[in-house]
């Protein structure tokens, strides 16, 4: 796999098929996946430069094409023996923070439906894994890559919790609006809405993926009373088992009694293409992960100032 067949990914996917390419590489013997939206390219071992007092997981500093980022040890990471196996590095971007994750080897690229990704097991070790795709000969799972890169950048866990001083004024007008979250990593969705109740929003109805989230929606498009009356708007992520947040917001589009509510995107895979797509499928606003107070903003002025 080399950077040129990085450089076409997205390109035969079209937007709210709720399909994804992921990345398949392995640590030790078990097979993994990252989105392939997250990947900018994929490079043989570099020469590391090391950083005192760094995480654990980190085993330093590398450049590549101008720009120093971290390289994180995956093996170390997940438990797994550190030995001497690691062949390549996946750099990725996400929430705007460029980093190395260092793999023993990186095989292909899959096309895949987010209705074949199952959620984890509710076992110790499952933690770093968002979901699970089996494939006819093996199972490939899904690393829960924010999570990691939360847990090597507090400044990430401290945007996610900060938010600028408003009025009690705000603070009762946001109190009076209810908004439905669906967000797939439990960690980000526990923050997320300890946040937005921080901030005033004290009515939230958090889903763990887009397919929950369209079942509560349309139950509500069935009922007398106006949907716009029970809640005023969604905040979807776009990576989500079963359903994708884009699958997601093409559904609630086609949805006469829901066409018109306020939907904003917040997640890690916010770059230029993901924004066309998000606006060509009627995304109110795209905020990317973690700036929160951007979010809030955001908010305010769909639902406080319409």
């Amino acid at each position: 796999m080399n950077e040129n067949t990085l450089d076409k990914k997205g390109i035969l996917l079209e937007t709210g098929t709720n399909e994804f390419e992921i990345v398949e590489f392995h640590v030790g013997a078990v097979n993994y996946g990252i989105n392939v939206a997250k990947v900018r390219e994929v490079i043989n071992i570099v020469d590391v430069t090391k950083m005192p007092q760094s995480h654990p997981y980190v085993d330093g500093m590398f450049t590549l094409r101008g720009r120093v980022m971290p390289l994180v040890n995956l093996a170390r990471c997940l438990g797994e023996k550190d030995g001497t196996q690691a062949k390549n590095i996946i750099v990725s971007e996400l929430n705007n923070y460029h980093v190395g994750f260092l793999v023993d080897g990186v095989s292909r690229i899959h096309r895949v439906s987010w209705t074949e990704m199952e959620p984890p097991p509710m076992i110790s070790t499952s933690s770093m894994v968002v979901g699970i795709i089996k494939m006819a000969d093996k199972m490939v799972l899904l690393l829960d890559f924010e999570k990691i890169i939360a847990e090597i950048n507090p400044d990430m866990n401290m945007k996610l919790t900060s938010v600028p001083e408003k009025s009690k004024d705000i603070k009762e007008k946001r109190a009076q609006k209810s908004i439905l979250l669906a967000e797939d990593s439990p960690m980000l969705r526990e923050l997320l809405v300890n946040t937005l109740h921080e901030a005033g929003y004290k009515n939230i109805s958090p889903y763990h993926n887009g397919k929950d989230a369209w079942e509560a929606l349309y139950e509500m498009a069935q009922s007398d009373t106006p949907v716009a009356e029970r809640i005023q708007m969604i905040i979807t992520d776009i990576e989500m088992p079963q359903m994708d947040g884009h699958h997601l917001i093409k559904r609630i589009r086609e949805e006469q009694r829901l066409a018109k509510m306020p939907v904003v995107i917040f997640s890690s895979l916010i770059n230029e293409e993901m924004r066309r797509k998000g606006d060509a499928i009627g995304a109110n606003g795209q905020i990317s992960k973690p700036e929160i107070g951007q979010l809030i903003e955001l908010i305010d002025s769909l639902i406080l100032e319409s």
